[in-house]
């Protein structure tokens, strides 16, 4: 891999092996830690899947009579 100029950050680009590996296409984030001396791992940021997962896991049942009323919900007090 090569560091090349792209804006005023510094770049790489990802050998089709490491895409093919982790199943990466363009718009995907991913983290890159460093792993020692001159080293580091790439892999697919989890960051979004944890926040949903979380999210999933606080949803509760609404009462059987709740209803939402958008202009109550909008009202200026």
């Amino acid at each position: 891999m090569r560091v090349t100029r792209w804006g005023n950050s510094l770049a790489i680009r990802l050998p089709a092996a490491v895409v093919e590996a982790l199943a990466l296409k363009e718009g995907d984030d991913i983290e890159v830690r460093i792993s020692g001396d001159r080293a580091f791992t790439i892999d697919r940021d989890q960051t979004r899947v944890a926040a949903l997962d979380s999210i999933r896991r606080l949803r509760r049942p609404l009462p059987a009579d709740w209803s939402f009323d958008r202009n109550d919900a909008n009202e200026r007090r």
